[in-house]
């Protein structure tokens, strides 16, 4: 696996060697979660324990727990005499989940909200600048790496822990949809031109509201997002269903 497919950060920023059990186990975690992800590892793809133990150099004990709770959050699963897969994702599934989602997003910004300072304002005008750079490149894996970026940055506006949990395991459920269903589509690169710019606009705005100290307003933005983005995958599926149709 490229340096690409690695977590955004690790653990306390130790090295392996340094890092602990938690942190070992931590960062296995979050490398496995963004491979599946960013479609490193396809639906269907079996995850063997000893070549992960090869790879990171642990016993077999620690990644059996790290797939153990990939399981539990739905992104793997465990097939009596195969192994453990990769599970898939299918629209019409993971309407619920939106569902969650949505009425969670504008939870986060009147829970428990935390204190908008300097250097939280600042993690929201870099990402945006990010943002806007990649928009013009147009580069499908840098948009669903920001997007998890901008989801942890998001979800640190609450300092209610449950709601945090839930929203992360949530969010990580519906991740990999976009590169998904849009790569099955005939206007597969328009697609994915189209969410960029609404993503762009989405973080600018929501960058404008934590630069007001108005979490509300974020949380309401992010709310709409969400519900917005889960309408126009569906329509982009009936569409293409409807022209295979005709």
């Amino acid at each position: 696996m490229s340096e690409e497919s690695e977590p955004m950060m690790r653990s306390g920023g130790q090295r392996p060697a340094e890092e602990g059990a938690r942190g070992r186990f931590d960062r296995i975690y979050q490398t496995l979660r963004m491979r599946i992800c960013l479609l490193d590892y396809a639906p269907g793809e079996r995850l063997r324990e000893e070549d992960l133990a090869d790879e990171f150099g642990v016993s077999r004990t620690p990644i059996r727990r790290v797939l153990v709770k990939l399981e539990a959050e739905g992104l793997l699963r465990s097939v009596h005499g195969v192994g453990t897969i990769v599970t898939d994702i299918e629209v019409n599934a993971l309407a619920g989940v939106y569902e969650l989602r949505v009425e969670l997003a504008g939870l986060v910004g009147t829970l428990s909200p935390v204190l908008v300072d300097d250097t939280l304002v600042a993690g929201f005008q870099e990402i945006r600048e990010r943002c806007y750079r990649m928009a013009r490149k147009g580069d499908p894996r840098e948009f669903s790496r920001i997007n998890m970026e901008f989801f942890h940055l998001f979800n640190g506006l609450t300092a209610n822990e449950p709601l945090r949990q839930i929203s992360e395991r949530l969010y990580y459920q519906t991740a990999r949809i976009w590169l998904k269903t849009a790569s099955r589509l005939k206007d597969y690169e328009q697609l994915l031109n189209n969410e960029f710019v609404i993503f762009e606009r989405e973080v600018a705005d929501i960058t404008e509201a934590v630069e007001l100290g108005d979490l509300a307003a974020a949380g309401h933005v992010r709310r709409a997002h969400i519900a917005m983005s889960f309408s126009r995958i569906r329509k982009a599926l009936d569409s293409s269903t409807g022209a295979l149709a005709g």
